[in-house]
């Protein structure tokens, strides 16, 4: 049966929203709720939505950018994933079917390059590379390929976590205690968002990726979904991290922050123990720690901290196409 691709529209939001949560590899960043946020006309978007005959078999969120005269779409460029979001349950016959249809109707839009990144493995249902393999047999190279640090939530029990972690982080770990760090969930976000904008303008002259007044549009949009974690030095918040709920299996610390003036406390140790704790109490696979690349450049340091947790590192791949 022939595919059939439709631009989204709000009046199918429904249908894409009920997709994307029941999906083999959907996530926050597919969900047009999560999409919201950003101002209506920061982006051209071109979302796609694939059908089997009746059947909705496929997503693809997708916005359109003029490049010197030539337009471009990007899977996508207002969130950290987009690609091709799947039904469970389909071969690989069924999603090359797909994969070449988005590539077949992006090209009768006169697109000129193509730009997918798909989420890695952990976060699938059913994980497979069928997405993966379908575009390289189309043609698509790696533009290039990021490595995100993932921690597997698979404790016996509450005190196997941090027996888990190597020797230096549980040192760590028990001197913030001792120093008098308490770690918890909490609503503030306003807080800790002083304490990452103080640290990412004092240690690497940028701004977070969202503005405070996003981050709390986010939290609004979506309030079980993005979780702020902090740590504090009596009442004062010295350290944090901002959970995206991805999906069923995998949560991911967006922002992971603390004030330098409190790093002999180690706070972000004690966060990151409290969020971990957190996950697998609440049933979660994995902990997505956020990359240790940037470009491809590895930060050594951040991997061998991020390691010290028990994280291995998984790809996420930006595929290109030119046509």
């Amino acid at each position: 049966m022939t595919l059939q691709i439709k631009p989204y529209k709000n009046n199918l939001r429904p249908q894409w929203e009920e997709f994307v949560a029941a999906a083999n590899n959907g996530t926050i960043f597919h969900r047009q709720q999560f999409l919201d946020y950003h101002p209506q006309d920061r982006f051209d978007n071109h979302h796609l939505m694939l059908y089997d005959g009746t059947r909705l078999a496929a997503v693809m969120p997708a916005l359109i950018k003029d490049e010197h005269g030539n337009k471009t779409v990007i899977s996508y460029g207002g969130a950290s994933y987009g690609g091709l979001v799947i039904a469970k349950g389909l071969g690989i016959a069924e999603i090359n079917r797909m994969a070449e249809a988005a590539t077949e109707y992006w090209s009768r839009q006169e697109v000129k390059r193509i730009l997918i990144t798909q989420p890695p493995l952990i976060y699938m249902q059913q994980p497979n590379q069928y997405i993966d393999f379908s575009l390289a047999q189309l043609g698509y190279s790696c533009l290039k390929r990021e490595i995100t640090a993932v921690i597997p939530l698979e404790f016996s029990d509450e005190e196997s976590i941090i027996s888990s972690f190597r020797p230096e982080t549980r040192t760590a770990l028990r001197k913030s205690y001792r120093s008098g760090i308490t770690a918890r969930a909490s609503e503030d976000i306003d807080e800790f968002y002083r304490v990452l904008e103080k640290n990412l303008g004092s240690r690497h002259e940028v701004k977070p990726t969202h503005t405070l007044a996003e981050l709390k549009r986010l939290k609004k949009l979506l309030p079980k979904s993005i979780l702020q974690f902090t740590s504090y030095l009596g009442k004062t918040p010295v350290a944090g991290m901002t959970v995206f709920v991805c999906n069923s299996k995998v949560i991911l610390a967006f922002y992971i922050s603390h004030d330098q003036n409190y790093q002999e406390h180690r706070p972000v140790n004690s966060v990151c123990h409290q969020v971990i704790k957190w996950g697998w109490g609440n049933g979660f696979k994995y902990l997505d720690l956020g990359t240790i690349t940037i470009n491809m450049q590895p930060n050594w340091d951040l991997g061998r901290f991020k390691e010290g947790f028990g994280a291995g590192g998984f790809i996420k791949e930006t595929h290109e196409l030119r046509l």
